[in-house]
């Protein structure tokens, strides 16, 4: 039985899925997230309510994950409720013309440029906090009076201390990263309908 284990690899992807739970329990365990989540929908809320909206962004699986974030937020979450105001930097239109035109490093800034209101709150993840099209967006950002939010990893790479909110969530892999700041949007989604009266 222990060589088919070894042979077929589920004694890895077992291990995969206690480091999963190890780091989702020491991000649980950390009652300053709660306190950040509870903050930020509180903000977010008050957007809202103001006539503001959230922006996201971010690369490849954090893409994905804004992707999932706005979706929950303009779609449904896990009950009916009015559309919540949010947007994410995936249209391909902007990002291959932008890209092609200014270089890589411009599509979210120029995107935010385009689309960001003092009243509005982006959310830009980044598992290293180095990738230079989010540091350039949120510095954009910064410069138009957006509530910035970071959702980091690792260290939090050159981002670190550059938001008004900011979760630095435990691993050392893109994935495991990923996996946190989704629970975290998650979460952030259900405080927000709740901020919201919903």
């Amino acid at each position: 039985m222990a060589d088919h284990a070894t042979h077929d690899g589920t004694e890895t992807i077992g291990q995969e899925f206690v480091e999963a739970a190890r780091l989702a329990s020491a991000f649980a365990s950390d009652g300053q997230n709660a306190v950040l989540v509870a903050q930020l929908a509180g903000v977010i809320a008050a957007s809202i309510k103001n006539g503001g909206k959230v922006l996201a962004i971010g690369n490849g699986g954090s893409c994905a994950d804004a992707i999932h974030f706005c979706e929950e937020l303009t779609g449904r979450y896990r009950g009916d409720r009015p559309s919540i105001p949010a947007i994410v930097c995936a249209d391909p239109g902007h990002i291959t013309c932008t890209a092609n035109d200014y270089g890589f490093d411009q599509i979210f800034s120029r995107w935010v440029e385009g689309l960001g209101n003092e009243n509005d709150v982006l959310i830009a993840m980044s598992t290293s906090g180095n990738s230079t099209n989010v540091i350039k967006a949120v510095e954009a950002a910064k410069k138009q009076g957006l509530h910035v939010a970071l959702l980091l990893g690792k260290d939090g790479g050159k981002l670190v201390a550059q938001g008004d909110t900011e979760f630095i969530v435990p691993g050392k892999t893109a994935d495991r990263i990923q996996e946190l700041h989704m629970l975290a949007l998650h979460a952030l989604v259900g405080a927000i309908e709740r901020a919201l009266g919903y």
